[in-house]
């Protein structure tokens, strides 16, 4: 028979049969479908959401009667993490009906339902799909756009795609889609059509049918083509060919293959971005007749649209969609009868900036093609024009503009046409895999022929295109890929599972479980087909497409002649046999490794393809072998070790590196049943056919073998050395010498094989592995396992200088001599030495050891992907050592030589490179490069733990350098790599979105419950107690803030019941104090509010609780209550109002700015009782405040204002237009103009707009344009601070209010522009507001309301001057901000007070104070913080002539108006007070606060001043207000104790002067002074000084309802004001906030030098601008430096989450709180006598040091004496110095080192070294420290380095040395002289000898007759001759003796 090779292939034994059933079939049973949601459907039909064209009652019905048998259909992909990580589960979409169902597995569990969909009309088709969310459309930004995945749903008429970040979008579709496959760039669409079309009319061009959406919100484009013609042209065209079937489409590479239904021929297309020349190409009107044939285009698609718009489209449409063509467009969509318009979440279509207005995408697809299925042209590629052109142009309408196609296919390949094929060879399943190769195939399998082709193709050089081989037929009636192992599953004819990698057989796959094929033999199929029947020549196509590598033909089963046993297959079956019982049908659902099987019974079952090898060693070994043969032999090598390894009952782990062995040697031409260490491999009883063809049937009676091999077995040799065997006097047992003679006789190798040319290249690569695993202290074993195969081929290739350096590391287990088998010296030629072959064995130990001795050697070969951590070590030494800090930045490197197949030049050429130290900038920069790179290219600590640790120590020593000064932007990942937890966890708290933060955990307060649930909530229960007990730990000022400002509880009512006062009268007394108390209470909150700032997280599920404002009383002693509504007295109506609104915004300023909160929790906080109307109102101007009022949405924006509730307006306003601060958002000013009279156009209705929403809104427009200096905004608003109160008097109450809110709104818009105010020069703004200021005549109004003012008002007579009442402070504060810190000096001296009497009658007193302030704030720079500054203020008339008020007696004068005078000296004063504290605002400058506390100090002493009462009360009182306030805003947020005093004082005066306005300043000045809960301070910015000006505007209200000068909601402005500036240490172990000490660098200005400042933290922080760097200083915690001169980004956004600043002990610290004076700490005590004490340090005390559990378990286990320890006494000393070091040193990851150094010592001390390897590491540990490099470090940090003040290394030297010496003087001598000589030493001494050769770097034998050394006489001789052998000179001294020939060694 002639295929007799194919049925003896090996079988392939699948694993983990698992029967499968569709997960989402069992949940689409019990998942509520169409029939429970009729109610839905019964809905009217206008209002139900459809999204198909069938709605109302007729469709639902229809569906809920109709039931048939569903069909279903799903797909399995691979498991995608949410994270991006590598998972092993599988996904699946089940669609059923009208239900999809996706399914998700994990780790732990099966799978589980991720989302089920269920739509309104049957699914047809669902998928998973990524779109692009990017701007630009251009290929080159696509790999860095954020992708968007989505499942796609898509149903007849429409297609749902949902996002996983749960947008959802919904397309309409204007055709019939067929087909829907995802792409790389989105979504593609086939149109379906239908045969029986007729186009109307004339002929006309076919329309597209292939389609591209690229986004949800993108329109449906057509797709062009571009085929190379046969006549070289290409043309580019829309698809339009109806024969052009999809059949497979891939994103990576970005293919399509389609099939021609008329020729029956497949072609494969690359999909890319239309290029804009192709686009118009295509868009190209024509004006002529007839249009070339290959340019398409598009008159006669938009004349076909044109034509169905104007009415003459068929009755018989499938959807009238024509009835309304503009309907659809996105832009404004009104839904008509039938097709609803898309649906698009609100949020989904802001995401994505994609406006109706860009130009050609304004249209929507649908408006431009409503392609139904009739007009298609009947003949296939006439692509015909109606003669008469002019009739199509009769047609263009203008409007249409054409359709910009966004996606192009390009043709690459066609199959060949062959005569035989039939029509219907439309491939059923495509899919491309990989050969075990890496060569890639496109295979499609072809059902009606039962072929799989398979096509191979590969980038072409440049990357750009693919080119496709020829094709390989492979009979199968069914085929699948498996990913994992690149291989594919061929289902032949006959039934049988065959594996192919590539177009080569593997193996049959043996399903256990299933009945194998039945062996009823019948030749009725035909045989197999090879690729050599049906190999197509090429066509002329691909000569196009360049030249093609030569086609190479693989026979389907590799001929492998082998003379071992590996082909006796017990399953000889023939492949023809007929069917009994189940068989398998078909192949699907492929995943990774695993594939489901469909069954003839139709039952499914899942299998597991077992994977290439289990073991590390195994596929690292594969991995390298694979890389450096040609690429054929590589994959028969692999075939065949996949058909050994995977064979029914396959090896165990254990075993499988033994069977590698075997099946290597044999490829390789070895017998290995006749090798001696072969031979003994024990596979576990598991023996594989490739060993035990026989093992089926066990031979009953046993034979001699068994015996034999019972005896040459290690048991037998262990029982004949074992002690009973002695006393037992059993003699050996003679073993028959006959079969080792057998094996001592020369074994030959088989030249024939495989891989027998390949063996040098093999060797090479594995022993490159060897060196690669000695760099892993995990691969132990491993590396033995390999020595044993590398000494075996070293020996055959006869490669001493390899035996000897396998000798030198393993010198137990490489013996000298052992079996050879020889290899034909005629066959060597055969031999195929590779060019990277190095006779000298290249060693990773000795290259590092070289670099550090500072001596020049080769590049170290390097196999690219394998050995990267050779790679690592190599360039990581090269920078460090060497400090080449180019070596790491490039890729080709000098210091490694990459192996690849391609002839390199040879050894010779490679000259040694000498390698030296360079000197870089600076040393610390070098280790920085290091771990830096070290992390980019994934290197992690745990990595670093499996380093040895002699050539860790560098990259230790790197870390330990950095580790001390890190930099503060480091990523997470460098921190974590050099030990610093507190940087990682910062550097990861940053990356975390604001609100995810794990901070907010830490700094939440707990409060304790039970304390604060019983009495009332007082608003300030959420405020973080840890971090306040921190600040202020010597006392309870924070409880006292909280009674002097919580207003929830009843006041105290004391009023003493004189005799002569009835009951009546005294409950009248009692109510009327209590009013008098109530006016303060009314003022609290607003001092609540900045007590609280952003100190609450709310929960998004509760709604926000508001403290209730308590205004009742309890009256001593009964504790009676009094109420002020009993009506005794008169109140006020409305006196809560402004209270409650200020409890709204108190309540809603605790919500942190990074809480998460949306619009629906807004809406869900509005009250339900109208009262709290008021509160609610605060609330969302608080919100606007925080920045979370940006998340209503605009329509209950709306809905608030249209209620016409003014505070509600006020509040809203106010609200949006905060935040939108400066933003001059359009939507924002519509909303305020149009409660701006002056801002509607003249002709507009006039809005009854309340006058307090109007300057709500006025205010609103300047901060919404601040700083922009627009034009036309300021011009209204310098009109409107001279507004006349108008004919009818409409605008005379409150006028003051609205002036000065334009005056401040202006200065907003124009702030700190000065002079250069761009535009604006015609206006004279700063004359205008002069004139406003001072008076006079009334300018010609200008503008558009120049009607309104014309007739002056009836009622008023102010004639046509300005009335400076009204004008003047908005003019004042007008001009001061918007020369803000300009030092304008012609301007301050306008602003100047009067220096005469007569002038000074003229202007109010209270103006004074203005004027003043605003001077000094123009003249910023000019503010001095003394009181002697302060009074230069004042006007030489006043100095003169103000009474002291302390005096008695009035002087009494004529001409001088002592009232005007004093009153003028305060408020002088009160105003340049105000304004050192807006200088000195939140810097708590010591100087300016003991000037203004002195005022502050004078003030109150007047009050109580026998003729106060000439200035008057009230007038001091503002004036103490005013300096108060100043006072707090320098110590803003510092809770100073002295101010707290004056508050709390005045806190208690409540009778006489002090209305509620006073109380209000006063308890906002105690809010400012503990601003946020100490976790805030003030800004001098301009915005913040602006926004101050307006919350502390020195007039206050008299009463709750006032709001006369000042709207009262302009209070709470100081929020923008505020910034974070507490900067709280938090212990990273602990996660507490703990006390650290900071260095403060200010850099320096005109007023002080750059100085340096300690602050202990937590602690408010100066302005970020005035500084220059903040340092954690030690030497408690490790050091941190954040540089702000680079940037303050890093420090704000730490400041903004809560200023948490990781910090961490140092080891042997106690924290501050503990130890505050820092004499407990351990080192304190060592510092007397440190050697005496080592040896005292008692291990308990190691607690106290360090927290990291492994060391104290390690103090707990290995320090701490037992009891029977008599000799292990030093051991323990040992081991406590060893950790005493490691902790004090900061180092404990060297405890491992020096632990493994001392066991090294005394393992070598004991002569029980089996290898070298640690010898190997200690002597890289002494030749680091002894490097230039090392000792260039220890000049410039001499205290610092990792091993640095300890005896441990020179002990360790010593021990060595002399343990080394010791051993040549008892005899070790004489085998040092044997091995130099070249001849084989005894055993016993062969371990000691390596230890000796390594540690000494003692040449190799081969090296010594080069230089000579017979006749060496003299030591000097010797040394001059090694010199060019690199031997030290200590080695040599302990050498020259031997070689001198003097018997004695000179043992140093």
């Amino acid at each position: 028979m002639s295929n007799v090779y194919e049925e003896r292939a090996t079988m392939i034994a699948a694993g983990d049969l698992q029967e499968f059933v569709p997960f989402g079939r069992d949940h689409c049973k019990h998942h509520p479908n169409a029939l429970n949601l009729q109610l839905r459907q019964l809905q009217p039909a206008s209002e139900l959401w459809s999204s198909d064209g069938a709605a109302g009652l007729v469709g639902s019905l229809q569906e809920v009667t109709i039931h048939e048998k569903q069909k279903e259909s799903w797909q399995l992909r691979k498991g995608v993490s949410e994270i991006g990580e590598e998972v092993d589960y599988d996904e699946e979409l089940y669609v059923a009906g009208n239900m999809v169902i996706w399914s998700k597995g994990s780790k732990s569990q099966a799978l589980a339902v991720y989302k089920a969909f269920t739509v309104d009309s049957p699914v047809q088709q669902a998928l998973w799909c990524d779109f692009i969310i990017s701007q630009d459309k251009s290929e080159k930004t696509y790999s860095s756009d954020e992708v968007e995945k989505c499942i796609c749903i898509l149903q007849s008429s429409c297609i749902n795609m949902h996002s996983i970040e749960g947008k959802d979008y919904i397309a309409s579709l204007p055709f019939q889609v067929a087909n829907v496959w995802p792409t790389k760039y989105g979504l593609l669409f086939e149109r379906s059509s239908f045969s029986h079309e007729v186009p109307p009319g004339p002929p006309r061009e076919p329309l597209p049918t292939m389609f591209s959406m690229l986004h949800p919100l993108d329109e449906i484009t057509p797709l062009v083509c571009k085929s190379g013609s046969l006549f070289g042209s290409s043309r580019v065209q829309y698809v339009v060919d109806h024969a052009m079937k999809i059949v497979f489409l891939s994103t990576d590479p970005s293919i399509v293959m389609t099939y021609d239904t008329v020729h029956g021929l497949h072609s494969v297309w690359t999909l890319r971005r239309v290029k804009t020349e192709e686009e118009n190409v295509v868009l190209k009107f024509s004006e002529q007749g007839g249009t070339p044939q290959h340019v398409a285009t598009s008159s006669s698609l938009t004349a076909h649209l044109r034509s169905l718009s104007k009415g003459d489209s068929p009755v018989a449409s499938p959807f009238q969609n024509y009835s309304s063509i503009h309907s659809q467009s996105r832009s404004t969509s009104s839904p008509s009868l039938h097709s609803r318009s898309p649906s698009i979440s609100n949020m989904a279509a802001l995401s994505r900036a994609h406006s109706p207005a860009l130009g050609v995408h304004s249209f929507s697809g649908v408006q431009r093609f409503n392609l139904s299925s009739h007009n298609q042209s009947p003949k296939r590629h006439s692509i015909s024009h109606s003669p008469n052109s002019n009739s199509n142009g009769s047609f263009l309408a203008p409007e249409t503009e054409p359709i910009v196609p966004e996606l192009c296919i390009d043709h690459l390949w066609t199959e060949t046409i062959t005569n035989t094929r039939e029509k219907n060879s439309q491939a059923s399943k495509v899919f491309i895999t990989t050969d075990l190769c890496g060569q890639k195939f496109l295979c499609f399998l072809v059902e009606s022929q039962l072929q799989l082709r398979c096509v191979k193709f590969q980038e072409s050089n440049d990357k750009t295109q693919l080119i496709f081989g020829s094709i390989t037929n492979i009979q199968a009636k069914d085929a699948a890929p498996v990913e994992k192992i690149d291989t594919m599953l061929v289902l032949e004819g006959c039934g049988n599972l065959v594996l192919y990698t590539g177009v080569v057989r593997v193996g049959k796959v043996f399903i256990p479980g299933l009945p194998a094929p039945s062996l009823t033999v019948s030749n009725t199929m035909p045989r197999p087909s090879t690729p050599l029947d049906s190999v197509s020549t090429p066509n002329p196509l691909s000569k196009l497409l360049g030249p093609l590598d030569e086609v190479v033909l693989l026979s389907p089963v590799p001929e492998l002649r082998d003379s071992s046993k590996l082909h006796d297959s017990l399953y000889n079956e023939d492949c023809t046999f007929q069917q009994l019982g189940t068989y398998i049908h078909s192949i699907r659902d492929p995943v990774h490794n695993r594939v489901t099987l469909e069954l003839s019974n139709g039952s499914m079952v899942r299998i597991t393809i077992p994977e290439i090898a289990t073991s590390e060693l195994v596929q690292t070994c594969l991995q390298a072998i694979k890389f450096i043969l040609p690429k054929e032999v590589a994959v028969q090598m692999l075939v065949k070790w996949y058909s050994v390894h995977s064979a029914p009952g396959g090896p165990s782990y254990h075993s499988e590196w033994n069977l590698f062995v075997t099946c290597l040697m044999n490829m390789m031409g070895y017998n290995t049943d006749r090798l001696a260490w072969t031979r003994n491999f024990d596979f576990e009883g598991s023996l594989s056919p490739v060993i035990a063809p026989k093992k089926a049937r066990p031979s009953e009676t046993g034979s001699d073998d068994d015996w034999e091999y019972l005896l040459s077995s290690e048991y037998h040799r262990n029982v004949e050395s074992h002690l009973l065997n002695k006393s037992l006097c059993l003699s050996p047992l003679e073993v028959s010498q006959t079969r080792d003679e057998d094996f001592s006789q020369n074994l030959s190798l088989d030249s024939s094989t495989l891989l027998f040319t390949h063996i040098p290249a093999i060797f090479f690569v594995l022993h490159l592995v060897y060196e690669e695993l000695k760099l892993n202290t995990l691969m132990g074993e491993g590396i033995r396992s390999l020595v044993e195969l590398l000494v075996q081929l070293a020996r055959d290739l006869k490669l001493e200088p390899y035996i000897d350096h396998y000798y030198r590391d393993y010198p137990t287990l490489v013996r000298t001599t052992g079996q050879v088998c020889t290899i034909d010296q005629g066959q060597t030629g055969f031999m195929h030495h590779p060019s990277f072959f190095t006779s000298e064995p290249p060693s990773i130990y000795q290259w590092v050891s070289s670099c550090l001795k500072g001596e020049g050697m080769p590049p170290y070969p390097y196999l690219p992907g394998i050995c990267e951590r050779s790679r690592l070590v190599v360039l990581s030494i090269a920078l460090y050592i060497l400090g080449d800090e180019s070596s790491v930045s490039d890729e080709s490197s000098q210091y490694l030589s990459r192996i690849s197949i391609a002839p390199q030049k040879s050894q010779a050429e490679q000259e040694e490179n000498r390698f030296s130290f360079k000197h870089s900038t600076s040393v610390s920069s070098l280790a920085e490069r290091l771990v830096v790179w070290m992390t980019n290219v994934g290197f992690t600590l745990r990595d670093l733990e499996t380093l040895p640790f002699g050539i860790a120590l560098p990259i230790r020593d790197a870390i330990y350098h950095c580790r001390e000064q890190p930099a503060s932007d480091w990523p997470e990942a460098v921190c974590l790599l050099i030990g610093r937890q507190d940087l990682s966890k910062q550097a990861c708290e940053g990356n975390l979105p604001k609100g995810k933060s794990s901070v907010t955990q830490v700094l939440s307060s707990d409060v304790p419950s039970g304390t604060e649930t019983e009495e009332e909530d007082d608003g300030m229960n959420d405020m973080n107690q840890e971090v306040m007990s921190l600040i202020w730990s010597e006392d309870l000022r924070v409880q006292d803030v909280r009674r002097l400002l919580q207003s929830a509880h009843p006041v105290r009512v004391n009023v003493v019941q004189y005799p002569e006062l009835s009951d009546h009268e005294f409950i009248e007394e009692k109510e009327n104090r209590l009013l008098q108390l109530c006016q303060r209470t009314m003022a609290l909150p607003v001092g609540r509010g900045m007590f609280t700032l952003f100190s609450y997280h709310p929960v998004p599920t509760e709604p926000l609780p508001i403290p209730k404002l308590n205004l009742t009383g309890r009256a001593p002693p009964r504790n009676t209550t009094v109420d002020l509504n009993s009506g005794n007295i008169d109140v006020p109506p409305n006196m809560t109002s402004w209270a409650s609104f200020h409890n709204g915004v108190a309540a809603g300023l605790k919500i942190a700015p990074a809480s998460q909160i949306d619009s629906a929790w807004i809406v869900y906080n509005k009250p339900k009782h109208a009262e709290l109307a008021n509160e609610y109102a605060g609330f969302l101007m608080a919100l606007g405040l925080n920045g979370h009022l940006t998340k209503l949405a605009t329509l209950n924006i709306h809905d608030y204002l249209t209620k016409g509730h003014e505070m509600t307006s006020i509040g809203l306003l106010l609200g949006v237009s905060a935040a939108k601060l400066g933003t001059m958002d359009m939507s924002i000013t519509r909303l305020l103009s149009i409660h701006i009279p002056a801002l509607l156009p003249p002709t507009s209705t006039e809005l009854d707009v309340p006058h307090n929403v109007q300057v709500a809104a006025v205010v609103g427009i300047g901060l919404v344009y601040q700083g922009t200096a627009h034009r036309h905004t300021a011009e209204v608003l310098l009109a409107e601070i001279g507004r006349p109160p108008g004919p009818e008097m409409e605008y005379c109450t409150d006028r003051e209010s609205y002036s000065l809110a334009a005056g401040l709104a202006l200065g907003m818009v124009c702030l700190g522009h000065g002079s250069n105010l761009i535009g604006m020069s015609d206006l004279n703004v700063p004359e205008q507001l002069y004139q406003y200021m001072v008076g006079g005549h009334r300018r010609f109004q200008a503008g558009m309301h120049r009607e309104k003012h014309k007739s002056p008002s009836y009622q008023i007579k102010e004639g046509d001057t300005i009335n400076v009442d009204v004008t003047c402070p908005g003019a004042t504060l007008a001009l001061a901000m918007i020369y803000l810190k300009t030092n304008n000096r012609s301007i301050a001296d306008w602003l100047r007070a009067p220096d005469t009497m007569y002038l000074l009658d003229f202007v109010k007193p209270e103006f004074l104070l203005l004027r003043t302030l605003a001077r000094c704030l123009i003249l910023w720079d000019d503010i001095l913080p003394n009181s002697k500054w302060v009074d230069s203020n004042v006007p030489q008339i006043i100095r003169e002539n103000s009474i002291s008020l302390s005096e008695i007696e009035l002087p009494c004068s004529e001409d001088l108006n002592l009232e005007t005078l004093s009153q003028a000296h305060v408020y002088i004063i009160a105003g340049a007070c105000l304004s050192l504290g807006f200088r000195f605002a939140g810097s708590e400058n010591l100087s300016a606060f003991n000037c203004l506390h002195k005022f502050a100090k004078d003030f109150m002493t007047y009050l109580s001043a026998p003729n106060a009462s000439v200035t008057g009360p009230y007038n001091l009182e503002t004036c103490l207000s005013a300096v108060l306030l100043s006072l707090a805003m320098v110590m803003a947020g510092s809770g100073n104790l002295k101010v707290l005093q004056l508050c709390r004082f005045l806190h208690m005066k409540t009778g006489g002067e002090m209305n509620y306005g006073f109380h209000l300043a006063h308890h906002m000045a105690l809010g400012l002074l503990f601003l946020g809960g100490g976790r805030y301070s003030l800004s001098t910015s301009n915005s913040s000084i602006a926004a101050l000006l307006c919350a502390l505007y020195p007039h206050f209200p008299a009463h709750s309802t006032d709001n006369r000068y000042h709207l009262q909601a302009l209070r709470h402005l100081y929020v923008l004001a505020a910034e974070p500036r507490l900067l709280v240490p938090v212990d990273v172990d602990t996660n507490t906030p703990c006390y650290a000490l900071l260095e403060v660098t200010y850099k320096g200005t005109q007023w002080y030098e750059q100085t340096k400042e300690e602050l202990m933290a937590p602690t408010l922080l100066p302005e970020l601008h005035l500084l220059k760097q903040i340092k954690v200083k030690g030497p408690r915690y490790w050091e941190l430096l954040i540089d702000l001169s680079k940037g303050t980004q890093h420090l704000k956004s730490i400041l903004a989450k809560d200023g948490v600043l990781y910090v961490k002990l140092r080891a042997g610290q106690l924290s501050y709180k503990e130890d505050p004076m820092g004499w407990q700490s351990l080192l304190a005590q060592t510092v007397a006598n440190r050697n005496s004490e080592a040896r005292a340090f008692k291990p308990e005390t190691i607690s106290a040091f360090t927290s990291d559990p492994a060391l104290l378990s390690f103090a707990e286990y290995f320090c701490k004496p037992t009891v029977n320890m008599r000799q292990k006494q030093e051991i323990l000393d040992l081991f406590s110095s060893i950790l005493y070091e490691c902790v004090t040193q900061e180092t404990p990851e060297m405890l491992p080192a020096y632990i493994a150094m001392d066991q090294a010592v005394r393992r070598l001390g004991r002569r029980e070294m089996s290898e070298t390897s640690e010898l190997w590491q200690i002597k890289l540990v002494l030749e680091f420290f002894s490097s230039r490099s090392h000792q260039e470090r220890l000049q410039n940090h001499p205290k610092r380095g990792l091993f640095m003040n300890s005896e441990f290394l020179p002990v360790v030297k010593c021990t060595i040395d002399n343990t080394l010496d010791q051993w040549l003087q008892a005899g070790g001598d004489v085998c040092v002289h044997t091995y130099l000589s070249g001849q084989p030493c005894e055993e016993s001494q062969l371990s000691m000898l390596a230890c000796f050769l390594v540690y000494h770097s003692v040449p190799a034998p081969r090296h010594l007759p080069a230089i000579g050394l017979e006749g060496s006489t003299s030591f000097a001789e010797l040394l001059f001759k090694f010199k060019q052998l690199k031997m030290p000179v200590r080695a040599l001294l302990r050498l020259a003796p031997l070689l001198l020939g003097n018997p004695q060694p000179m043992v140093m």
